[in-house]
């Protein structure tokens, strides 16, 4: 059997006596496409940071189609075929979209620690680069600056340079937070064409979008898994809908 792009078992994060995750478990299947929400400090970020290896799992295992990755650092888990996008823009400001997205091409291939050699001389890097320019819409932004992009394109250029290595894992930490309702349509387009064969993890508090976008959805609350099934079950649950419309939840 094809063993899954991501398993957690009970994996926790403490901070002192706070549990920003608490044991939670997580399955995410070759192709899949899961929702994570819940709501402002459910642990959802903090979910994110432990299985990118932003910080360490207090306890609980990370399996990465299927090898343990509990302990390993966040570009040793990047080479295994994650990547991941940030609720706040990460960019290259001051390079042009096609500087940021050849860097990122460049950061998965075994010429990368060839120094004496110009950028131009890799023409399938280009080439590369050119696709996925034209993949995610940016093909007339190639010569501007990062910095002096709108922040919806800046938003896609980051999901460009997530998938410029190839990855079979993609975790987007809120792709569509602070876009407008038409940028955010374009953004979830976007996200619908992904190849198929790549996994995608979305954290997302608009529960429309994430029911939008994806089949499964996993509801965190208080660090730990509240639910977790196909949309329609998840979105009939009412439990979840008293999260989001404030209603106190017995313990």
């Amino acid at each position: 059997m094809t063993p899954a792009c991501l398993a957690l078992d009970n994996v926790s994060r403490h901070f002192g006596g706070l549990k920003a995750v608490d044991k939670v478990n997580l399955i995410v299947q070759p192709g899949e496409r899961r929702a994570v929400i819940g709501p402002n400090g459910a642990g959802k970020t903090t979910l994110f940071n432990v299985i990118s290896g932003e910080v360490r799992a207090s306890e609980g295992t990370i399996a990465l189609f299927g090898d343990d990755v509990t302990k390993l650092a966040p570009h040793q888990r990047a080479v295994r075929g994650m990547a991941r996008t940030f609720q706040i823009t990460k960019l290259f400001p001051n390079l042009t979209v096609m500087e940021n997205v050849l860097l990122a091409c460049e950061a998965q291939d075994p010429r990368r620690f060839t120094m004496h050699r110009p950028m131009s001389s890799c023409v399938d890097l280009e080439r590369r680069a050119e696709a996925l320019l034209a993949q995610f819409g940016l093909g007339t932004f190639a010569h501007d600056t990062a910095k002096n992009l709108s922040y919806g394109v800046q938003r896609k250029l980051e999901v460009a340079l997530s998938m410029a290595g190839r990855p079979r894992l993609l975790l987007l930490d809120e792709p569509m937070a602070g876009l407008s309702s038409g940028e955010s349509e374009s953004m979830l387009a976007i996200l619908r064409n992904l190849d198929s064969a790549v996994a995608v993890l979305l954290i997302e508090h608009d529960m429309d979008i994430a029911f939008a976008f994806a089949e499964r959805v996993t509801v965190l609350y208080q660090g730990r898994v509240l639910t977790d099934g196909h949309k329609d079950e998840v979105s009939a649950n009412r439990t979840v809908q008293d999260i989001y419309l404030g209603s106190p939840i017995a313990e």
